[in-house]
């Protein structure tokens, strides 16, 4: 028995935004089950449930000293339903854009063209919560194909500043796609398939 499992879920909780790791596994310790629970009561998918438990012990690790909690017990349960509905609702948006899309002849061909439709459909949506001028300049490169010095010129920025937009810009969007799990790896295989 840890000398962590006397503690009160609110000493826990200071302990975590302490970043007192111990604090962190007698919480997982205490909850997971009950996160679980929650999470199958919601997906009837064992996996599924498993996966979305671990990426809200893992979100509750990597923001423990940004999160504001009142009841631990209150915001991980809230946390997991949260991530139910975000997974559903990119299922919905993938079968909504595999319907619009494809007609499956051949299915692993347009699995990969679908996943890479998916990925493209995402990170335009990550393009479009940019500030201005990181939007416009990573448009103006990725979609339109301009260089440097055409960007500046159109923009009325210096060369290093649309560099600096652009690096921004892909720091966004790699923070973004770490969030949710796409591997670099699964994100060039995608691409490349839209490319096909």
């Amino acid at each position: 028995m840890s000398k962590y499992s006397i503690y009160t879920d609110q000493e826990l909780t200071g302990l975590l935004q302490a970043d007192d790791h111990d604090a962190f596994t007698e919480i997982y310790q205490r909850y997971w089950k009950k996160m679980l629970g929650i999470a199958w009561n919601h997906s009837k998918d064992t996996a599924v449930a498993k996966d979305l438990v671990h990426e809200v012990f893992l979100s509750l690790w990597e923001r423990r000293g940004s999160v504001e909690i009142q009841s631990i017990g209150a915001f991980l349960a809230t946390a997991v339903k949260f991530s139910v509905f975000k997974h559903y609702q990119r299922e919905k948006h993938r079968a909504d854009l595999a319907k619009e899309n494809y007609e499956f002849a051949d299915i692993t061909h347009d699995e990969h063209k679908l996943d890479a439709l998916f990925l493209q459909e995402y990170i335009n949506g990550i393009v479009e919560e940019m500030p201005e001028r990181c939007r416009l300049v990573f448009r103006y490169s990725r979609e339109l194909g301009l260089k440097n010095n055409e960007i500046a010129e159109k923009i009325e920025i210096s060369e290093k500043g649309v560099e600096a937009n652009l690096t921004r810009a892909l720091k966004i969007i790699r923070g973004e796609l770490k969030n949710y799990g796409w591997s670099i790896v699964a994100v060039l295989h995608t691409i490349i398939a839209l490319l096909k």
